[in-house]
């Protein structure tokens, strides 16, 4: 079947970004042009992605907002642009009443999977070029589940979930297991999981009688985990650049590697960098 539906989990509280997070949602976080989250949805529309279910919760309103056709007089190109893309696109929204993980969030989109593969798309990522893109070829090869993966140094492998595999083609890995936030030398690999996937309805079963895991939390990891005992469950290596914003740091990178990249605002930009020689 055709991956055509999208799942946009937005409801964490975005601890590590206090306090610009205090009073606005941290998908809401501006990256030069645009909030993050605008990034997320327009990389699933540019995967010809046409129906859209954002997760959110409390304090998430400025979400729905942003979302809704703009009646302002004056417009800008990038306003504009986001309006051409909703006239296309159909943005459902749901709230997740408690916050109890990744995993139980994506329990709220059954009902709107309705038996059919989607893509699920974490909302504070930004991969660029569509990493959604790769895996729904890859999709459409491998038949069943894709997860994107990502190097990572040693250092960084117990702030992901980590997968063990073995390559089957270059940069794909059939797995064996997944585990969540691992400890150094219990890491079975350096290949993280980057918060980009094509899951099958299967994976509902798996989310339903699941326990708490790492942090007392429903992990989609371990639900993946269960589920590659019993079906083939693919790792694609992902060559793009992602940027998580869920930290202030990687949020800074973000912000002057893609202003740099800007048509309107990279040669001006690099100028004045230029001239602060730091």
């Amino acid at each position: 079947m055709k991956v055509r539906k999208a799942v946009i989990p937005a409801a964490g509280y975005g601890t590590r970004m206090l306090p610009i997070t205090k009073a606005q949602p941290k998908e809401m976080v501006p990256v030069v042009h645009k909030p993050v989250i605008q990034y997320v949805v327009e990389e699933a529309y540019h995967s010809g992605i046409r129906e859209i279910l954002i997760i959110t919760g409390k304090h998430k309103r400025a979400i729905e907002d942003h979302f809704d056709r703009s009646d302002l007089t004056k417009k800008d190109k990038y306003t504009e642009e986001l309006d051409r893309i909703l006239e296309e696109v159909n943005i459902f929204f749901v709230r997740q009443r408690e916050q109890k993980g990744l995993g139980d969030a994506v329990r709220y989109a059954e009902a709107f999977v309705d038996d059919e593969p989607f893509a699920l798309l974490l909302g504070d990522n930004i991969t660029i070029p569509p990493c959604t893109k790769m895996l729904i070829d890859a999709f459409e090869k491998y038949k069943f589940t894709v997860i994107a993966l990502e190097r990572v140094p040693l250092e960084r492998v117990s702030f992901h979930g980590i997968v063990k595999g073995s390559e089957v083609e270059k940069g794909v890995y059939k797995l064996e297991d997944l585990i969540e936030k691992p400890k150094i030398e219990e890491a079975p690999s350096n290949l993280a999981v980057i918060g980009r996937y094509i899951l099958v309805p299967e994976i509902f079963d798996y989310l339903k009688d699941l326990k708490p895991g790492y942090g007392g939390e429903i992990q989609l990891t371990d639900a993946l985990r269960h589920m590659c005992r019993d079906f083939d469950v693919y790792g694609i290596l992902y060559d793009g650049k992602r940027y998580d914003i869920g930290n202030k740091l990687e949020w800074l990178k973000a912000n002057i590697e893609l202003a740099l990249k800007d048509e309107e605002l990279g040669e001006e930009f690099k100028r004045w960098l230029i001239k602060l020689r730091i």
